[in-house]
């Protein structure tokens, strides 16, 4: 085995764990940044025609969805949801390709959710709640 492969098979659970961070700070920002200015979202949403009463239901899930990731508890079912959510919100939010910033924040969300559709695919490794418990159900 060369040495790259040795390197990345100890780097390995800790880049899983960077990884899950790394997504749910987007999430965890994003949603704090809601309840900061909980009324504008709430306009910006209503004049996308998403209804305002919404919020706390996205709020929920960045926050929640964020905290999942972080200690990788029930981390594909969050992953899951926030990728389903984060594609919903390109095609709402983001869908003016005519717009060179909105074509981005698109493939941004997509680039996003491609990540979180690997995160549900692979598990979240090592560091994680998830794994504890697997660990404590089978023994």
């Amino acid at each position: 085995m060369n040495t790259i492969c040795k390197f990345i098979g100890v780097a390995c659970p800790y880049g899983e764990l960077a990884g899950r961070i790394g997504l749910a700070v987007v999430f965890l920002l994003g949603g704090v940044g809601k309840i900061a200015g909980y009324a504008d979202t709430q306009g910006y949403m209503e004049s996308y025609g998403v209804p305002g009463l919404l919020l706390p239901l996205v709020i929920a899930l960045e926050i929640g969805g964020a905290a999942g990731l972080m200690v990788g508890w029930k981390t594909r079912w969050f992953a899951l949801a926030l990728a389903a959510f984060t594609v919903l919100t390109a095609l709402l939010f983001h869908f003016d390709f005519d717009n060179d910033l909105q074509k981005i924040l698109f493939l941004k969300n997509i680039a996003i959710a491609g990540g979180l559709l690997i995160l549900c695919h692979a598990g979240p490794g090592r560091f994680s709640i998830d794994r504890l418990l697997s660990k404590r159900d089978n023994a």
